[in-house]
């Protein structure tokens, strides 16, 4: 498949490319960076702005995309312009270029309010608000085939290869498990206009997701 990486520089979006290379995918990372992030065949960059006017994102997407992700982040940031009206304008432009699969990182709880005065999540109410409306809209107001992935907190520890799906627990999650849940989403029928929550559990992935 030919997929569009927004946010190919993060922690996730780094073991996200990664893995789909791996698959012998055909990924175009977006990155503000200059330098190439991999030395692959399979791999080209593109400067995406995605503060920048939607016709401008659109006119960058190349029409022959078959699935974009999104896993891009301000981090704290700019939570507006990125994580909210951002992402926005790249599921409106993902939508006109006629491309159907669109696979969102957010945040565990992003969609349930009554979670957010737990601890951990009262501290990050904007970043939560901006998630929450760019998940609405895309669940809402586009008609993307998109899955949303809630992660919990990321952590740069060794995989697992095992989660827990769509419990009340936020929990915490291998940095490397959440891309790998990324990746196997991606061809899932099952995950189409879904949306789930997940923690580093006892279910491997693969199975987790065939359960869906």
């Amino acid at each position: 498949m030919k997929i569009l990486v927004i946010g190919a520089s993060g922690r996730v979006g780094t073991d996200l490319v990664k893995q789909l290379l791996a698959d012998k995918h055909q990924v175009i990372g977006t990155t503000r960076q200059e330098e190439k992030l991999f030395n692959d065949d399979n791999y080209s960059q593109l400067d995406l702005d995605i503060t920048a006017e939607k016709d401008a994102i659109q006119k960058q997407i190349e029409p022959d995309i078959d699935a974009v992700y999104f896993v891009a982040g301000s981090g704290g940031k700019d939570v507006l312009e990125v994580d909210l009206h951002g992402a926005v304008k790249t599921m409106q432009a993902t939508q006109d270029k006629g491309i159907k699969r669109y696979i969102m990182l957010s945040t565990v709880f992003s969609l349930d309010t009554s979670k957010w005065d737990n601890p951990g999540i009262a501290d990050l109410k904007e970043y939560y608000i901006c998630k929450h409306y760019a998940d609405q809209w895309l669940v809402n107001n586009s008609d993307l085939d998109y899955t949303i992935v809630q992660a919990g907190a990321l952590k740069e520890r060794e995989a697992t290869g095992k989660i827990t799906i769509n419990d009340d627990n936020a929990g915490e999650n291998s940095i490397e498990d959440v891309a790998t849940t990324l990746v196997a989403v991606l061809d899932a029928s099952n995950t189409t206009k879904k949306v789930f929550s997940l923690h580093n559990g006892e279910t491997d992935i693969t199975d987790a997701i065939a359960k869906l």
